[in-house]
């Protein structure tokens, strides 16, 4: 069950980490294994982030129930911003759940996941950019090369877990400050400028995960031969993991069947 965060709400409740950042007044969303939060670096208007509330690095480390929630927050969220952002735009309950109206002429979205830190992942916890796209304001530029949000995202203006060390460095900065200013009867130094740069050379997360640039005159269509065997290798390779999945459950099933709990 998802429901909105109000104030009172947010100062109540534990308080909701990102990472190792507390975000808890930036959370506008909660559901049972998840939250959704406003950007500190949006690329758009409206890109706000979808995490699960236990802080997994990866996304293959989630339970069944805690990915299915997960992306129905996502959709939930999605619905959230085409009321908001798209023109034209509406939803409401039918009788099989949300039924959305019209989003097409609205807009549409980028959905992504920076899965670790070789993807771009700045901050260690599973997050979803879910990016509204406005028709006629922040859609994708043309029909032919890739989307330039996606360079944007893998460089210094998605950096989100740069900007939210920035952000805490310079709290800390701050109250340094003040309390030397009570020391001292005043005159302490702000010493927030120099932030960015020491952090740059010494634990301050760097953007990442950029694709290599490939003309498409060298990206050259496979045979249908060459995709059935890399299809048949997937399939034998899931066919062991299912044979893992399956020696692992009986080994279960034995220990509960001898050890009481």
């Amino acid at each position: 069950m998802n429901h909105p965060c109000s104030r009172r709400e947010e100062e109540q409740e534990e308080e909701i980490k990102f990472g190792p950042y507390t975000v808890t007044s930036q959370v506008f969303l909660k559901s049972t294994h998840s939250f959704a939060l406003v950007n500190l670096k949006p690329l758009l208007p409206g890109h706000v982030l979808v995490c699960p509330l236990v802080p997994h690095r990866r996304l293959t480390d989630l339970s069944l129930g805690e990915i299915t929630d997960l992306f129905a927050t996502v959709q939930r969220v999605q619905r959230l911003l085409a009321r908001c952002f798209f023109r034209n735009s509406s939803s409401h309950l039918g009788r099989s759940g949300w039924v959305t109206e019209e989003i097409e002429n609205g807009g549409s979205f980028n959905i992504a996941v920076q899965d670790g830190p070789e993807a771009g992942q700045t901050v260690p916890h599973v997050h979803v950019h879910v990016i509204p796209r406005i028709k006629g304001e922040s859609e994708k530029d043309g029909e032919g090369e890739g989307d330039v949000l996606y360079e944007r995202m893998a460089g210094e203006d998605g950096n989100v877990g740069g900007g939210l060390w920035d952000l805490s460095r310079r709290g800390e900065t701050e109250r340094r400050d003040g309390d030397g200013d009570e020391e001292m009867g005043g005159g302490g130094g702000g010493g927030g400028d120099g932030v960015v740069e020491e952090g740059m050379r010494a634990g301050r997360p760097k953007p990442g995960g950029a694709f290599p640039r490939i003309e498409d005159d060298e990206r050259v269509a496979r045979s249908m031969e060459e995709m059935e065997a890399e299809a048949a290798m997937f399939r034998g390779v899931l066919r062991e993991m299912e044979e893992e999945e399956r020696r692992v459950r009986e080994v279960r099933r034995e220990v509960e069947s001898v050890v009481p709990f």
